[in-house]
C-alpha cells in the first residue's frame, strides 16, 4: 500500500478575516473526522489560510480504503420462520435484500435473543475516488452564519470561489466542488508574483506558492514575520507596540505577503487622549500603535502592508495621509467636548432612555449617586466622593467624542472630570465604573471606585429584574451576568463586609413605584448566588464543596468566600471524612425525629464514657469557638472542631441515640443537635462526598 500527500486548496475572493482561522481550523477538524470516517490510515494534516484561499495538505494518505465486513442483522429468528420452519416473507425479502437466500444466513446470540445476519465483505476503495465527496462533506459543515450565491451558481459558500485543486501525490483528483473542476491552477498575489501558475505534486505546496505566487500560505508564518517585525520597527523608536492578539489575527488574516512599515502623525495630536486615538488607529485603521518605556503614546504607527512596493515611502505616505483627518475628527471631538463642563450635560441625559419602564440615564445617574454614597458608607470609602462620582457617571455618553468612539465612555468622562476640577478619585471612579468589564479583567482601584463600580451594576440589576425580565437561556440583552460576576468579583476579592440583601433592598427602594416584581430582592439574590456556583466551579472548587455553604444561604459574598476556602482546607485534613459521614448520620437521625428536641443539654441525663466526653468536648468547643465564627474565623474554626472524631465515633460505637427511656433519648437528640450546629456555624458537612 502506497502513502502520498494529499492537497486541496479553495481559491476565494476576499475572505472575512474575523473569522478565518476558524474557518480554517474547522475545515481541518471536519476533514480529519471524514478521513477517520472512511478508516482512512494518513499522518498529520496540516491547514494553510491566507485572505483568498483555504486549503489542506494530508501528509502520508494511504492510497486505498482497507477492506472491511459488514454485519447486516435481519429478523428475529423467532419471526423469520413460521410454526413449520419455513421462512417467512420478512426473512424472504432480508435475504433478497442481501443478494442471499435464507438458508444460506448465518444466526448471532444477543442479550435480546437469536437473530439473523449476514457478514458481507466490502473492498476497500481507492482513495481517489473518496476524496472529492469528503472535501464536500468538510466544507458543509464549515461555521458559516450568511453564506452567499454568486453568478449564476445555485451552490452557496461563504465567498465566491474561483479555483479549487485537489492532487494526490502528482495526480489529478477529479470532482466537481463549488460547481468548480477541480484542475492544477493555483492564483498568486493580486498584484506581485504569478498572477497564476499550475502544480505538479502535492508536495510542492505552500512553497511553490511562496515562490512563484508570492502568498505565504502559513497562517501562523505570517502572523510570527508580523509581530517580529513590529517588535524590532517599534525598538528602533525606542518604545512598544501595541500588539493585542484580537488585532495581530486580524492583520494576518488581511494581507497574503505581510510588509511591516513605520509611519507617524503630527505631535500637535497627542494633546488628545491617548486612548481615541488609539481606537481610530487600531479600530478603523487596523494599525499598532507604540508608547514609550512609561507607556505614553509616540507620535507613531506600524502597519502592515499587502505589497512589496519599490518605493515604500509613498506606501507610508499614504496610510499618513489617511489617518490624518481621523485623528483631526477625534482632536476636533474633544475640543469641542472641552467647552462645556460634565455636570452641566446631566439634563441632557433626560432625553437618553435607560430603559422604556425604568426610566432615562439621568433617572440612573441619580440612583447611582445614592446607591454609591450607600456602598461608600458601608466600606469606609469617601461618601461624598463616591455620591459626586455616582451622579456624574453618565454624562460622557452625551460628548462628541463617546458619539464618535463609544469604546471610550468612562475614559471621555475621567478626562472631562479633571479638566473641570474635580478630584482623582472621583475621575477614576467615573472611568472605572464599567470595571471588570470581562473574566479576568482588573477590579476597581480604589475603594471609592469600587463603591460607584457596584452602585452602576446593582441599579441595573434592581431594575431589570425589578420588571420581571430576567435572562434566558443565551439572550441576556442588559448583560446581567457579568453584571452580578463584577459585583461579586469586586467583594470577594477586596473582603468587602456588603449583604446581598441590603445591597439589593436599597437598590430597589430608589425605583420607587416603578417596578413591578414583587419578588425582586429574592430574584436578585437567588441570581448572584447561583453565579457563585459557576464562578467557584470555574475556580476549580468542587460542587459538593459549593452546595455545604450554599445550604446555608449565606448572602454576604466575602463571608461566602471565607467558608468555601475553609471547607476545601477542612476535607485535606484526615478526620474530614469521618466528620462528614458522622454528620450524615445525625442529620438523618434528626430529619427523622417528630419530637421537640430541647435546647439544652441535662448533664444529670448522661451516661459516663462516651456521651459524657463528646458532650464536655461540645460545650468547650461551642464557647471556645463563638468569637471564631463572629470573626469569620471558619477555617481555624474548623480546624478545632476536627478534634471531635475520637469522641464522636466512640459516641456511636457505644450509645444508642433513640434510647427506650424518652428523657434520654431527647437528651441525646439535644446533644447531636449541639453537634451538628457547631458545623453548621460554617457549612453543612454532611453533603460532602468522600
Amino acid at each position: 500500500m502506497m502513502q502520498k500527500t494529499f492537497l486541496v486548496e479553495i481559491g476565494t475572493e476576499e475572505l472575512p478575516p474575523k473569522s478565518l482561522r476558524t474557518l480554517a481550523e474547522s475545515f481541518a477538524a471536519n476533514f480529519i473526522e471524514q478521513l477517520d470516517n472512511a478508516k482512512l490510515e494518513h499522518g498529520e494534516v496540516l491547514w494553510y489560510a491566507s485572505p483568498r484561499r483555504l486549503a489542506l495538505k494530508v501528509l502520508n494518505l494511504n492510497d486505498t480504503q482497507p477492506d472491511s465486513q459488514i454485519i447486516k442483522r435481519g429478523p428475529a429468528v423467532s419471526a423469520a420462520f413460521d410454526a413449520n420452519g419455513k421462512p417467512t416473507k420478512a426473512a424472504e425479502g432480508w435475504a433478497r435484500g442481501c443478494g442471499i437466500t435464507v438458508d444460506q444466513a448465518e444466526r448471532i446470540q444477543t442479550d435480546k435473543g437469536e437473530w439473523l445476519s449476514y457478514t458481507q465483505n466490502q473492498k476497500g476503495q481507492p482513495v481517489v475516488n473518496l476524496l472529492c465527496d469528503m472535501v464536500k462533506g468538510a466544507l458543509s459543515k464549515l461555521p458559516i452564519p450568511k453564506p452567499m450565491r454568486w453568478a449564476a451558481r445555485q451552490v452557496e459558500f461563504i465567498r465566491p470561489s474561483h479555483t479549487v485543486t485537489m492532487l494526490y501525490g502528482d495526480e489529478l483528483v477529479p470532482g466537481t466542488i463549488l460547481d468548480i473542476e477541480s484542475n492544477r491552477i493555483i492564483r498568486g498575489h493580486r498584484f506581485m508574483g504569478e498572477q497564476e501558475f499550475t502544480i505538479d505534486n502535492a508536495d510542492q505546496y505552500p512553497e511553490i506558492l511562496e515562490q512563484r505566487g508570492k502568498v505565504i500560505a502559513d497562517y501562523d508564518k505570517r502572523k510570527s514575520i508580523i509581530k517580529q517585525q513590529a517588535e524590532q520597527a517599534a525598538a528602533k523608536l525606542n518604545g512598544k507596540a501595541d500588539l493585542t492578539e484580537s488585532l495581530l489575527e486580524e492583520v494576518s488574516s488581511l494581507v497574503e505577503w505581510p510588509v511591516v512599515l513605520t509611519a507617524k502623525f503630527e505631535e500637535r495630536f497627542l494633546d488628545v487622549p491617548a486612548e481615541s486615538l488609539v481606537y481610530t488607529m487600531k479600530g478603523d485603521q487596523k494599525y499598532f500603535p507604540v508608547y514609550d518605556k512609561q507607556g505614553k503614546l509616540l507620535p507613531n504607527f506600524i502597519f502592515v502592508a499587502n505589497i512589496e512596493s519599490k518605493d515604500p515611502q509613498v506606501v507610508i505616505s499614504g496610510n499618513e495621509k489617511v489617518v490624518r483627518p481621523r485623528l483631526a475628527d477625534a482632536e476636533f471631538f474633544y475640543k469641542t467636548d472641552l467647552k462645556q463642563r460634565l455636570e452641566d450635560r446631566l439634563p441632557r441625559l433626560e432625553t437618553v432612555l435607560f430603559q422604556q419602564q425604568l426610566g432615562t440615564v439621568k433617572d440612573k445617574s441619580l440612583r447611582i449617586e445614592s446607591l454609591a454614597g450607600f456602598i461608600a458608607d458601608k466600606i469606609g470609602a469617601n461618601v461624598e466622593q463616591a455620591k459626586r462620582a455616582g451622579k456624574l457617571t453618565k454624562c460622557d455618553l452625551v460628548t462628541n467624542t463617546v458619539f464618535e468612539f463609544p469604546e471610550t465612555q468612562g475614559i471621555m468622562g475621567r478626562y472631562l472630570a479633571l479638566k473641570d476640577g474635580e478630584s482623582i478619585e472621583v475621575a477614576t471612579a467615573i472611568e472605572e465604573q464599567y470595571k471588570p468589564r470581562f473574566a479576568g479583567d482588573e477590579l476597581p482601584s480604589t475603594n471609592v471606585s469600587s463603591a460607584v463600580s457596584i452602585a452602576e451594576k446593582m441599579d441595573t440589576l434592581a431594575g431589570i429584574f425589578g420588571i420581571g425580565q430576567h435572562p434566558k437561556g443565551d439572550k441576556d440583552p442588559f448583560a446581567l451576568r457579568r453584571a452580578a460576576i463584577g459585583v461579586l468579583r469586586i467583594i470577594v476579592e477586596n473582603n468587602l463586609p456588603l449583604d446581598l440583601v441590603e445591597l439589593s433592598n436599597f437598590a430597589v427602594s430608589l425605583y420607587g413605584d416603578k417596578l413591578n416584581n414583587k419578588q425582586v430582592v429574592e430574584d436578585i439574590v437567588s441570581f448572584m448566588q447561583g453565579r457563585f456556583r459557576a464562578w467557584y466551579q470555574e475556580q476549580g472548587f468542587t460542587i459538593d464543596t459549593i452546595q455545604a455553604v450554599l445550604a446555608l444561604n449565606p448572602t454576604k459574598p466575602a463571608d461566602f468566600d471565607a467558608r468555601i476556602k475553609a471547607v476545601t482546607h477542612f476535607r485535606t485534613l484526615p478526620e474530614a471524612s469521618s466528620l462528614a459521614e458522622a454528620n450524615k448520620r445525625v442529620s438523618n437521625i434528626l430529619s427523622k425525629t417528630e419530637l421537640v428536641i430541647p435546647d439544652a443539654v441535662n448533664a444529670s441525663l448522661l451516661e459516663a464514657g462516651a456521651e459524657g466526653e463528646l458532650a464536655m468536648q461540645v460545650a468547650v468547643l461551642t464557647d471556645k469557638l463563638a468569637p471564631y465564627f463572629t470573626q469569620g474565623r471558619y477555617q481555624q474554626a474548623l480546624v478545632e472542631l476536627s478534634a471531635l472524631k475520637a469522641p464522636v465515633d466512640a459516641f456511636f460505637a457505644s450509645t444508642m441515640v433513640m434510647a427506650d427511656d424518652e428523657k434520654i433519648k431527647l437528651n441525646r437528640l439535644a446533644l447531636l443537635k449541639k453537634l451538628q450546629n457547631l458545623f453548621l456555624k460554617v457549612a453543612d458537612i454532611s453533603l460532602l462526598q468522600s
